[in-house]
């Protein structure tokens, strides 16, 4: 199975869409190159919640392992998911290419960090660990699987965690040009953190706000007005994160000035009025002189 990410992290095909080799390499060769922002702590919760579930693929006897690849630091928390996967006994491997924080892909790999941690100048130097990397993913499956056959606990991802693990009913309310009030109702099991992401539907800068599993509502501020956002609500556990909820609204457009007068004209004044704009603090006031023949 395979994601790609920046903002808004995207399946390109579940674990069971192909199987054979020359199915995947050929999904492979038709990859499109998904550009934007790094926020790997979304792209990890996609694949815990999206990709690593029993209806794309996921078989409960199989070990589970995720490879991640960036060429970047990431901009949002990566850490809090990646120690939930774990948790679950999910293995992480790290690989970084270019501009890769090394520091961070040890922060979110599996132990032992000499065997699941690589970086590289250049993604033409990733076929230089492909040989290594196929040894250590191989071994590490049969390793897993014995200590499973020997009786040592497996940790399975939950199947189905319903309404005991996932919170409902997110409400949006006093919605301004630049801020909005989320609610949501916790779910029958606090969560440890609430991990709220929010960004413009039409691209622009994700951010993430992580809360304590305590609370239930949020104030977003400093928005862009007239924008629509796409606001995400994520329950982290320690050892699961439950469904997220979902919400989309649209902050309101800045206030107009209205009215406008022209009066006391003279051969090189004229005074003008409005009705003040609701919340602004500056006025720009453009004029030039109309085209002949235009009306004055």
């Amino acid at each position: 199975g395979l994601s790609q990410y920046s903002s808004d992290p995207r399946t390109e095909w579940d674990l069971n869409a192909y199987s054979s080799r020359d199915q995947v390499l050929e999904a492979v060769r038709n990859l499109r190159y998904k550009g934007g922002n790094t926020f790997t702590g979304l792209a990890l919760t996609h694949v815990l919640e999206q990709n690593l579930k029993p209806d794309a693929g996921a078989r409960l006897e199989a070990e589970k392992l995720v490879i991640l690849l960036t060429d970047g630091k990431s901009q949002d928390d990566a850490n809090l998911v990646a120690q939930t996967l774990k948790n679950l006994g999910i293995e992480i491997f790290a690989i970084g290419v270019k501009n890769a924080d090394e520091a961070e892909l040890k922060q979110v790999a599996s132990e032992p960090l000499e065997l699941t941690v690589y970086n590289v100048l250049d993604f033409p130097l990733l076929s230089s660990l492909v040989g290594r990397l196929t040894q250590v993913l191989c071994t590490r499956i049969k390793e897993k699987s014995n200590k499973e056959y020997t009786g040592s606990a497996v940790k399975d991802i939950p199947v189905n965690m319903g309404p005991q693990l996932s919170p409902t009913d997110l409400k949006i309310s006093a919605v301004t040009s630049k801020s909005m009030h989320l609610t949501w109702s916790p779910p029958l099991r606090p969560p440890k953190k609430y991990r709220v992401v929010y960004y413009p539907s039409k691209g622009g800068i994700s951010k993430e706000v992580v809360l304590d599993g305590a609370v239930s509502s949020l104030q977003l501020s400093n928005l862009t007005s007239n924008t629509e956002y796409l606001l995400s609500v994520f329950p982290i556990y320690d050892t699961a994160v439950g469904d997220g909820l979902r919400g989309v609204t649209s902050t309101l457009p800045l206030s107009s000035p209205r009215s406008l007068r022209v009066s006391e004209l003279s051969h090189n004044s004229i005074r003008l009025s409005w009705k003040a704009a609701q919340g602004a603090t500056q006025y720009l006031v453009l004029c030039s002189a109309a085209p002949d023949g235009a009306e004055d």
